[in-house]
């Protein structure tokens, strides 16, 4: 989605990131050269390539940006925009960096886009300027399995990373790990299952996990689980979508309003999610959707009275203008940077929690780890291990059936019986992932009482693990 906060900034969105991290900085206490030196954004791409479309050549200016190399490949997505700028992408590259030291993921930090809205471009064409911009890239190898391995972002899909794969294979096509050079892709194009809704699906054990602290819940003002939660959802993409389809269908909370670029729908008795999706997906405007009532001011929907807030669009959506009218006693960030520094601080003395973006949406760049290392691995996960786990779990119930009168009911036999598959493993490596971080951060605060939130506990945790691999080698 192409959101844009309608209120002018006083500090951007690089500079806010920057801001964030000081904080984590002056509590760690750490030597000016060293905070400086993970803070340094290492190099800057700039590729301006034309292609020829429609009978004349079409100009098209791109980044990538590698923030860190601390550990290698540098890993992070590519998103195709109109509002793309350098800014943005060192901003989002730093943010990578801090969130593969968060979750654990062996990465360094890197993040690219290119100036180009995509729905105004026929498929075959987009196909073109995809594998240009991928040639650009590849040719100085910032799309590499070992050195620099993309992803989808904004704007980009299994699609544009098959292409950017296959281009890849075409100029590389001795090398045995080509798959590797990006992730996201499709599951007959070396994909993972799970990849497509993994940034949704970590929202959603983000929040799990938190509801499982009952101090940090009450901290909120809310009680209880995830149940019946009023949620709004910035942002129905591939994110919030399916974090929305997620939290409604499998832990009970009510969607009870969404908020596109053309306004935003309410429903208090909750949203038919999938019907909504349908609805954009057909192209319809929003204010035809029968399942609720429209509001055309959709930038106002983030002051409307819910239980939790889930910005899942892009950054700077909510500023100081409008931070002092949120009433949201939650907000987790499913975007990269929604919430900027200063409308963070304004959140916190109005005693709002905010689930920050470096672990809230950290589902994506967890499962494009798995996907990598399965590529590189050559093997389906679950392959080895599937079938035999289910013939020791069948012997096992064997026995216990001896013991008891009747027996066990078959629908709970077949599914304990049932070994795990790759969509299984994905889930439970993302699901401990989410948990072992949120744990991580809860240390910190408790190490550090003076760490005013998750926020900055999550930036120390990330921080410390980056100094602690950069001190083994002599810089």
């Amino acid at each position: 989605m192409n959101f844009q906060s309608k209120k002018p900034l006083t500090v951007g969105f690089l500079d806010s990131v920057n801001m964030m991290y000081d904080r984590a900085i002056d509590l760690l206490q750490l030597p000016d050269d060293v905070a400086q030196a993970v803070r340094n954004c290492n190099s800057t791409y700039e590729v301006q390539f034309s292609v020829r479309l429609r009978g004349e050549l079409h100009s098209f200016k791109g980044y990538r940006s590698v923030h860190s190399e601390h550990m290698e490949p540098a890993k992070g997505g590519i998103r195709y925009s109109i509002e793309v700028n350098k800014d943005e992408v060192e901003a989002l590259a730093a943010l990578m960096t801090y969130k593969c030291a968060l979750v654990e993921a062996p990465f360094g930090g890197s993040k690219g886009g290119l100036i180009v809205d995509p729905n105004e471009w026929e498929p075959h064409e987009l196909e073109k300027i995809t594998r240009r911009f991928a040639y650009e890239l590849i040719k100085r190898d910032l799309i590499n399995p070992s050195q620099n391995v993309p992803a989808p972002d904004m704007g980009t899909g299994a699609r544009e990373m098959a292409w950017m794969a296959d281009e890849y294979r075409r100029m590389n096509p001795t090398d045995i790990n080509a798959r590797a050079c990006v992730t996201g892709k499709p599951l007959n194009a070396g994909g993972i299952a799970g990849r497509t809704e993994a940034t949704g699906r970590g929202v959603q054990y983000a929040l799990q996990e938190f509801f499982r602290h009952e101090d940090d819940v009450k901290a909120t003002g809310l009680s209880g689980s995830l149940e019946g939660k009023r949620v709004i959802v910035q942002g129905l993409g591939n994110v919030g979508y399916h974090a929305a389809k997620f939290l409604s269908e499998e832990d009970g909370a009510i969607i009870i309003g969404v908020i596109e670029r053309d306004g935003a729908i309410f429903n208090e008795d909750g949203l038919d999610i999938e019907a909504l999706k349908s609805h954009l997906i057909a192209r319809r405007p929003l204010d035809t959707f029968e399942g609720g009532t429209f509001v055309q001011d959709g930038h106002a929907g983030l002051e409307h009275d819910c239980d939790i807030l889930i910005p899942a669009a892009c950054e700077s959506v909510i500023t100081h203008t409008n931070a002092s009218r949120v009433q949201a006693r939650l907000i987790i960030e499913a975007a990269n940077g929604p919430v900027t520094a200063e409308a963070n601080d304004i959140l916190l003395a109005r005693g709002r929690t905010i689930i920050p973006d470096l672990y809230a949406n950290a589902g994506g760049v967890t499962v494009s780890y798995f996907e990598w290392a399965k590529n590189i691995s050559h093997m389906r996960f679950g392959r080895m291990q599937r079938r035999q786990e289910e013939a020791r779990s069948r012997a096992l119930f064997e026995q216990i059936e001896t013991l008891i009168p009747g027996g066990v009911d078959n629908a709970t036999k077949q599914k304990l019986e049932c070994g795990a598959g790759e969509i299984d493993l994905v889930r439970s490596g993302l699901d401990d992932t989410m948990r072992a971080a949120y744990i991580a951060m809860r240390d910190v605060r408790a190490e550090h009482p003076d760490c005013p939130d998750l926020r900055t506990a999550a930036y120390m945790v990330a921080v410390r693990r980056i100094v602690s691999v950069m001190n083994l080698y002599e810089l």
